[in-house]
């Protein structure tokens, strides 16, 4: 599944910076999310496929804050990069005459900037406020990774504030997002409904289905992962969850993408007669 993760992420950025025809900032935005997808999987996974290796079932206090902060940034930057691409294509289907204006090149950059900062921002206070904290006891992390909830359960003081700011994040880089995706795609669909050929509301509706099931399997993978119950889970869920979203972003874009099979044609027949040459 990881090396899925690295090759179909890795091809979606390749063929939307070598292929002129996908810059745009659609495809501007899917290959920082490829690569966000590539950072965030390889913050853990090398270390846990490692693992089976050795005997070595450890990390170092300076590794799990590391692990932390990667993992918790990237999070909360795709939180905010797919409400960002929802924007996208709301204003392509509601105001595609003023979508070149809108959506220029001085407009999306800094919102896919914009994405990587308040992500990075938000993990360096959290992870900054949980390793302040003391810790005692085995240091057991019952969770594949150094995920920040599991660590706290570890602390031997107060994590009331860790609690508030945490809840606070949550609602900034959760439910605002999910609020401005569920409004956009509410407008999106009042203005599909208008459209009078039936030709019209199925191109309407395919330049959007990649983006909201992607967006329904994040969501629904943090929902499984954090509202199920807290009873032990033998059937190591929670790390094929980790990897999952990775991995089927790349598929479903590309698939059901015809722009995406073309441009990875073309590059592949550039490489090719670079060769022949």
């Amino acid at each position: 599944m990881y090396l899925v993760i690295l090759l179909g992420n890795g091809v979606i950025i390749i063929v939307s910076v070598c292929d002129t025809h996908l810059h745009t900032p659609m495809y501007f935005f899917l290959s920082n999310l490829s690569f966000l997808d590539i950072c965030y999987t390889s913050s853990s996974i090398p270390l846990f496929l490692s693992s089976f290796l050795t005997s070595k079932k450890t990390i170092s206090f300076s590794g799990c804050g590391v692990q932390m902060f990667l993992s918790f940034a990237m999070g909360a930057t795709e939180c905010v990069l797919l409400s960002m691409m929802a924007f996208d294509r709301y204003v392509a289907i509601c105001n595609p005459l003023r979508y070149s204006i809108i959506m220029s090149r001085t407009s999306y950059v800094p919102m896919a900037a914009g994405s990587w900062i308040a992500g990075g921002v938000n993990s360096m206070l959290q992870t900054s406020l949980a390793m302040r904290l003391p810790f005692c006891g085995d240091n057991i992390i019952t969770h594949f990774t150094c995920e920040i909830l599991a660590v706290l359960k570890l602390a031997c003081a107060d994590i009331s504030i860790n609690v508030i700011s945490m809840a606070i994040a949550n609602i900034i880089f959760l439910v605002v997002p999910v609020l401005f995706i569920f409004v956009s795609y509410v407008f999106i669909l009042s203005t599909t409904l208008k459209i009078p050929s039936a030709e019209g509301k199925r191109k309407a509706f395919s330049t959007c289905s990649a983006h909201l099931t992607v967006v329904i399997i994040f969501y629904g993978t943090i929902l499984f992962m954090y509202a199920k119950p807290k009873a032990k889970d033998s059937s190591g869920a929670d790390k094929v969850q980790g990897v999952v979203t990775p991995m089927l972003n790349p598929l479903i874009y590309s698939l059901r993408n015809k722009d995406v099979k073309e441009a990875m044609k073309n590059v592949l027949c550039q490489k090719c007669s670079s060769e022949r040459m």
